[in-house]
């Protein structure tokens, strides 16, 4: 891509990456420094996962050893979770960037406005993928 069309595609609303990344680095070192909890997200996916199940097999979940040493609950990290998805609404709503669109322009510019299986494929494997590590990382 050239220079002007990577111009013509970022949004003139949208927050500057670097500030808002330096902002969730200390963010991350906060968090350690204050509550001794690093940040993660894929345990609360699981407990999620066990609360679900639960409405379905509460006797199911009670017995399996993962979830009897890791409950499934709401707690700091599933609120983590959740404000992750209000500050990034927000973030939107005050930049004046939200829209709901089935496929952002850059993507629409690069590979067309018919590729939204093409997309929902990728964004599915990338993240079992990204989860599969993490929880084999113990994360």
């Amino acid at each position: 891509m050239d220079k002007d069309k990577n111009t013509a595609l970022r949004d003139p609303g949208a927050w500057n990456p670097y500030v808002a990344g330096a902002l969730s680095g200390l963010v991350s070192v906060f968090s350690v420094w204050i509550a001794g909890k690093y940040l993660g997200a894929s345990t609360s996916f699981v407990r999620t996962a066990g609360l679900i199940e639960e409405l379905f097999s509460a006797e199911r979940v009670a017995q399996m050893d993962y979830f009897i040493k890791t409950v499934p609950r709401i707690e700091w990290q599933w609120m983590f979770v959740f404000g992750i998805l209000l500050g990034s609404l927000l973030a939107a709503l005050t930049s004046g960037s939200f829209r709901w669109q089935p496929l952002p322009d850059m993507w629409q510019a690069r590979f067309g406005p018919r590729s939204g299986a093409r997309r929902a494929l990728y964004a599915f494997g990338g993240g079992t993928v990204a989860m599969f590590g993490a929880r084999l990382a113990g994360g």
